[in-house]
């Protein structure tokens, strides 16, 4: 027994020497009044130790290592000091500083094993990844139980960290700048899908209620929103009340439009997420979300497809996890209501923590958080596809977007050009900042879908007469459906709009608002159409003689005036219309261009008109307020022909119309 000490004691100082040829060692000095005759010197150190160590028991590692370093000063040979100096620096903005007092603590107390676990750290942060892994197998084979399966999991990390550093991805990242990251905490980045508004959380001094949280003696965290205006952020304003209050406030998502904010909010130790509008220009009381999403444990994370009707999001929830915070989704019938939330399983979910999910405005590509997968040290971002109802494996972003710290909170731009996310590096203005990437040279395939499927469409709402904005509601229609699968509301200050509109669809667009004719677009996206951006001002017409509108939702087979399944929608909007304004008469009429014969094309645009005017008397609508007439190409909207006497084929699609005109109210 006695042998197997001794040569365990050899392995070790051998070790120690072969590492660390250049420290030389010393002893360990505790703090005694036989190692420090000065009495009044020693009582000070104690007591900066003693003080320290109350704060490094409350985690609080900031206000810990200032007394810590005051001992230091006195004492800079003592073991168990280093070893909480290095620990304090790894949990701060200055890590590096972290390696030379965990080294001295080493050579002070070679046989104390669990210092070779925080130098393991130390030098996993500096990316010195075999260094690091060395500390931590001498760790393991000392370590028991779940500190054996903790040592052997950084072992593995530093085995990916070393294979992801070998072969970068190629970024720029950078910090969004003095004008959002401060000294404080900044992180939990959200970005409405055009980059124009970005919404986080922060711990600052200008907290709402000016209070700090007595667990970890920091400032409430509180929501600040930012806005992108000629080619720079705005300086970061809070958000304020009513979205703060003046306990925990954090950010969780925002809808594509930046029209809707969900957060979180810690309630006596529960944390739920809550739901808020704006309106105008104010954000409404949030509501808490229900309790089938919010349960009676921590929902810290979120986000939802596309049409609002699927919601994924985080829980701690131990009844379901297959290990600490897992990602879960669930959906809203037609009543509103939620099912029963469903873990997405082993694919997506390890035995540690997953967080900070978000899924891009394509509905199809999930960005992730975890501590498990093959990951290069606390959280690191992952990204997995769906296809055909299933999740794929999830991919590592890679270095240097994930670092050997928590990398976390991923948002992405519907265009894939811009990530941001919150990250704790080296040149960082405080302890974590908000950073943007891009893709560098050659193509960023791992951080986002490399051509993110879907039409962002967007613009204002407004009076056609009076230009002013107008608050108007938006629904979406899949026209092979004809089915409502989103509705909207342009911004009643703005008349500003945003819809995501994933490829592969026939999508039927109607703007409505109370006094006013609806307006129709139809935006047919053909399944392997890339990323494009739509600008489509919106002008609305009051209800009064006259006023025409375009039925860019009727649909009918060539040369053909037969109504075709996917018109029905827009029918429909078309009846309710007539029976909601009991006395209002209207005139269909038909619409082509200028191909084929006077005649055949009266023909044509009639026999189209008059369909419409057959399904409108079908439903209801007495035939004495209905008229209907084919113009054949009489009335074109647009040129049929390019200057130049080529075929336009832009101008030929909007003459050929259905269309109808007030003529009665």
């Amino acid at each position: 027994m006695e042998i197997h000490r001794n040569l365990w004691k050899f392995i070790e100082i051998s070790f120690i020497l072969f590492f660390y040829p250049s420290l030389t060692f010393s002893q360990n000095k505790e703090f005694t009044k036989q190692n420090f005759p000065d009495a009044a010197g020693l009582k000070e150190a104690v007591k900066n130790l003693k003080t320290g160590d109350m704060y490094y028991q409350r985690l609080i590692h900031s206000t810990a290592l200032e007394y810590y370093l005051k001992a230091h000063e006195f004492n800079p040979d003592n073991a168990e000091l280093n070893l909480k100096i290095g620990d304090c620096h790894l949990n701060s903005d200055q890590r590096d500083k972290a390696v030379p007092h965990l080294e001295k603590s080493l050579a002070l107390d070679p046989k104390n094993p669990k210092i070779h676990f925080y130098l393991g750290r130390a030098y996993q942060i500096t990316r010195d990844w075999d260094k690091a892994a060395k500390e931590y197998t001498v760790y393991s084979q000392k370590a028991l139980g779940d500190e054996k399966k903790i040592a052997q999991k950084r072992i593995l990390e530093c085995k990916n960290g070393k294979k992801l550093c070998a072969a970068p991805v190629k970024v720029i990242i950078e910090n969004l700048g003095e004008a959002i990251n401060t000294p404080y905490s900044e992180y939990a980045p959200l970005i409405s899908a055009d980059e124009s508004v970005l919404i986080f959380m922060s711990r600052r001094e200008n907290t709402t209620g000016g209070g700090k949280d007595p667990a970890i003696d920091d400032w409430f965290e509180d929501i600040y929103i930012t806005y992108f205006k000629e080619g720079k952020w705005t300086e970061t304003e809070n958000i304020g009340i009513p979205v703060n209050s003046d306990q925990h406030d954090g950010t969780v998502y925002l809808s594509p439009d930046g029209q809707k904010l969900y957060i979180y909010r810690d309630e006596s130790g529960d944390g739920n997420i809550f739901e808020t509008d704006l309106e105008g220009d104010h954000w409404t009381e949030p509501k808490k979300l229900s309790t089938v999403i919010n349960s009676k444990h921590q929902e810290p994370s979120a986000t939802f497809t596309p049409d609002g009707k699927i919601i994924y999001f985080v829980s701690n929830n131990p009844d379901k996890s297959l290990g600490g915070k897992d990602i879960y989704s669930s959906v809203m019938d037609d009543r509103g209501n939620w099912s029963d939330p469903v873990n997405l399983g082993n694919v997506i979910n390890t035995e540690y923590d997953e967080d900070g999910v978000f899924l891009h405005p394509d509905g199809k590509t999930l960005f992730f958080s975890s501590q498990g997968h093959n990951t290069i040290g606390g959280y690191d971002i992952f990204k997995t596809v769906n296809k055909s109802g299933k999740w794929g494996k999830p991919q590592n972003l890679g270095y240097p977007i994930n670092t050997p710290d928590d990398d976390i909170f991923f948002s992405i731009s519907a265009s894939g050009e811009h990530s941001y996310y919150s990250s704790i590096r080296p040149e960082g203005k405080g302890w974590r900042d908000l950073y943007r990437i891009t893709p560098g040279m050659g193509e960023l395939d791992t951080a986002a879908p490399p051509t993110p499927q879907l039409t962002l469409l967007k613009g204002t709402v407004f009076d056609m007469a009076a230009k002013n904005p107008v608050e108007a509601t938006i629904e979406i229609v899949d026209n092979q459906k004809n089915q409502v699968i989103a509705d909207f509301k342009s911004n009643s200050a703005t008349g500003k709009y945003l819809l995501s509109l994933p490829s592969g669809k026939n999508y039927g667009i109607s703007v409505n608002a109370n006094g006013y004719l609806f307006h129709s677009e139809n935006v047919n996206i053909p399944e392997a159409k890339g990323y494009q951006e739509v600008v489509k001002d919106i002008g609305l017409k009051k209800l009064a003689v006259g006023s025409k509108v375009v039925l860019n939702n009727i649909f009918f087979d060539y040369d053909q005036a037969t109504l075709r399944q996917e018109s029905v929608a827009e029918l429909e909007r078309l009846t309710g219309l007539l029976k909601e304004n009991s006395t209002m008469k209207i005139e269909i009429s038909g619409h082509t261009d200028n191909k084929g014969s006077d005649e055949y094309n009266k023909k044509l645009s009639e026999a189209r008109a008059k369909s419409v005017y057959e399904y409108l008397a079908n439903k209801g609508i007495d035939k004495s307020r209905l008229t209907f007439k084919g113009y054949g190409k009489d009335k074109p909207v647009a040129p049929n022909e390019k200057p130049d006497g080529s075929d336009n084929p832009d101008g030929r699609q909007m003459n050929r119309r259905t269309e109808f005109e007030v003529i009665g109210k």
